[in-house]
């Protein structure tokens, strides 16, 4: 009997799986410097694939691993029913705010990292 392989991303004997969406957006969050941060669409254009929404999705369902905090909805206002935690994490990283309950953009928002060679 063969043993069961886990192929979910597409990955094979002839080499790499290929990283699933939710793995690029997380690799990328991963990538965000401490009081920085990106917006969700932000990161599906530099991604240059799926939406703010696909990302949001991602962020809710596997985010939890990685610096959350550093994507934010695109008016910069604070993601519902965590605001306290985020500000904690802005605070401690010196990340630029307006106000109480927005991050400023203008101060905040990171591009992404160079390309290689860049």
């Amino acid at each position: 009997m063969s043993e069961h392989v886990d192929d979910r991303r597409g990955g094979d004997e002839d080499g790499p799986a290929a990283p699933s969406y939710a793995d690029l957006v997380l690799d990328l969050v991963d990538r965000i410097p401490p009081g920085r941060v990106m917006t969700y669409g932000d990161v599906a254009e530099y991604l240059g694939a799926g939406g703010p929404r696909q990302v949001g999705r991602v962020m809710a369902t596997s985010g939890g691993a990685v610096a959350w905090w550093r994507v934010v909805r695109a008016d910069g206002r604070l993601l519902p029913g965590h605001e306290r935690r985020a500000l904690a994490e802005y605070s401690r990283e010196g990340t630029p705010l307006r106000g109480e309950d927005r991050v400023d953009l203008r101060g905040a928002r990171w591009h992404g990292p160079l390309p290689e060679g860049g």
